[in-house]
């Protein structure tokens, strides 16, 4: 047995918490090992003391049965260890050239930057991608799956032997995913040991050769994919019985909450190509609208332009008044409540407390003669850590610090608190593991109960299928299609989703 890397007994304590408890694992040439679990189950960081992030733990890392030690993540990236993060690790200010060959600058004898060969080099691993980024856009303006991509683009730079994947299909859509999949095919055969976080099980059967499941912060199973099923797995990560996802027909309202007629996005960069083109659809009191749509098809740009991020033609009514956003501002104060696609930042502010994540929505209700009343914003933190089970061990615990799926529950609980007449939720359970997706789509379904209207974003026909009453599909910037959930299928959905004039 060829063995690559290993973890043995390895532990990782953070303030006392045990966040890894004598974990061992191996990592063998041309094989891909799923590394599974919960939010919060301790993967990413036994990846970042692997990849030389976290540089103080117990137990030994061996390198080709070299004992190592890594002091720092150049080190490991030295000896031949790449990563590919799911919290993007890119700087907004620099070009997607300059992100790839951060730490890892081409030179000329004197000292200056090779530019034009970095920008060939990030050319080729995109044109490897399949994907049209230029090498010279600035990252900050891309999008959170364009730059999912870049992350991607940054570790397939070298040719390590060793390849961490954390979520890196979190953001990116069907096309990406399918030509990432080509590209492990391929760097399987050619030897290099890879191993691959994802809270989506199907993705682990079709590249997964083993697989190891970690429950807070410790192996409760491993073995060959193919021996295990889902649902063993599932139980495995929980160690109970998960949530059913799929929710009963709800008799939504007649009346219309959100109207959107003829909404169209210019593009500054190709007037004759509009971002958005003549949306048109109806959202009911009570009803969960899915909207589901390849990346590249507008449906992020369409949030934004309901939410007034964007200046844009057409109307928009909210509960029978027509509205004009100038500003997010004045969407908020219309009954309107976006949970965004990329939560690390629009989402929560990452060194403000758990309390005061959840606390930024209503600061008016808070306040008394203009002081924060400290006991009320306590009430509030209670009231949502109980009813949405968030998983924080003090108000005052940086956000930062939870995990994605108690991230995202702080944030739906900030606007929850508005008690919002529309709520949009772009990519709710992006990177988010299966039982907080239940626990989320258990609130959702709640949520419309009540009255809330509810627009989800989602780039995973399964979760559409499962939560949503009615479903539509965009392409290249236009709606075409529409089903409700009685009748939607996921060939019929993927049908929807490609362009008429795009080649077979």
């Amino acid at each position: 047995m060829d063995v690559t890397l290993e973890a043995r007994n390895i532990t990782k304590r953070f303030s006392g918490v045990t966040a890894l408890d004598r974990v061992n694992l191996q990592l063998r040439k041309g094989r891909v090992l799923a590394l599974i679990g919960e939010n919060g189950a301790g993967k990413s960081t036994l990846l970042k003391i692997m990849s030389g992030i976290h540089t103080t733990y117990e137990g030994s890392i061996y390198f080709q049965q070299q004992k190592v030690r890594f002091a720092s993540p150049k080190e490991a990236q030295e000896l031949g260890i790449a990563i590919i993060h799911q919290e993007l690790h890119l700087i907004p200010e620099l070009t997607v050239a300059q992100n790839v060959f951060l730490g890892r600058e081409l030179t000329q004898q004197w000292g200056f930057l090779e530019e034009e060969q970095m920008l060939e080099k990030t050319a080729a691993l995109l044109e490897r991608l399949q994907s049209d980024i230029s090498p010279s856009a600035r990252v900050g303006s891309l999008k959170v799956g364009q730059q999912q991509i870049v992350e991607i683009a940054k570790a397939l730079l070298t040719s390590a032997p060793v390849l961490f994947m954390d979520e890196p299909t979190s953001a990116i859509g069907e096309q990406e995913i399918d030509t990432l999949f080509q590209l492990i095919h391929q760097l399987r055969e050619a030897g290099h040991s890879i191993v691959y976080i994802s809270h989506k099980l199907e993705e682990l059967y079709t590249i997964a050769d083993d697989f190891v499941v970690l429950r807070d912060g410790q192996v409760v199973g491993q073995g060959a994919i193919a021996d295990i099923s889902r649902a063993e797995l599932i139980h495995l990560m929980a160690g109970r019985e998960t949530l059913e996802t799929s929710q009963a027909i709800r008799q939504t309202d007649a009346k219309v909450m959100l109207q959107v007629r003829n909404l169209s996005l210019p593009n500054s960069a190709n007037p004759h190509l509009p971002i958005l083109q003549d949306i048109n659809f109806d959202l009911h009191r009570g009803e969960v609208l899915g909207l589901y749509g390849l990346m590249g098809a507008g449906r992020t740009e369409l949030c934004e332009c309901l939410f007034g991020l964007h200046v844009h033609s057409g109307t928009i009514r909210i509960d029978d008044e027509q509205k004009h956003f100038k500003s997010p501002k004045q969407a908020i104060e219309a009954g309107m409540a976006l949970v965004p696609e990329d939560r690390k930042h629009s989402g929560i502010i990452p060194g403000m407390s758990v309390r005061k994540n959840i606390s930024l929505t209503v600061l008016e209700k808070l306040t008394r003669w203009g002081l924060l009343h400290a006991q009320t914003e306590a009430q509030l933190y209670k009231k949502y850590v109980e009813s949405l089970q968030i998983k924080a061990s003090h108000p005052d615990q940086l956000i930062k610090v939870l995990s994605g799926g108690n991230q995202q529950k702080v944030v739906l609980a900030k606007w929850i608190e508005r008690n919002p007449k529309v709520l949009i939720l772009d990519e709710p359970t992006r990177g988010i593991d299966v039982n907080a997706k239940g626990e989320i789509y258990t609130l959702i379904s709640t949520l419309a109960g009540e009255g809330i209207s509810i627009l989800v974003v989602s780039s995973e026909i399964p979760e559409v299928l499962a939560i949503a009453d009615r479903i539509m599909v965009m392409a290249d910037g236009q709606l075409t299609a529409t089903f409700d959930r009685k009748e939607a299928t996921e060939n019929k959905i993927m049908n929807a989703c490609i362009p008429e004039n795009t080649p077979s």
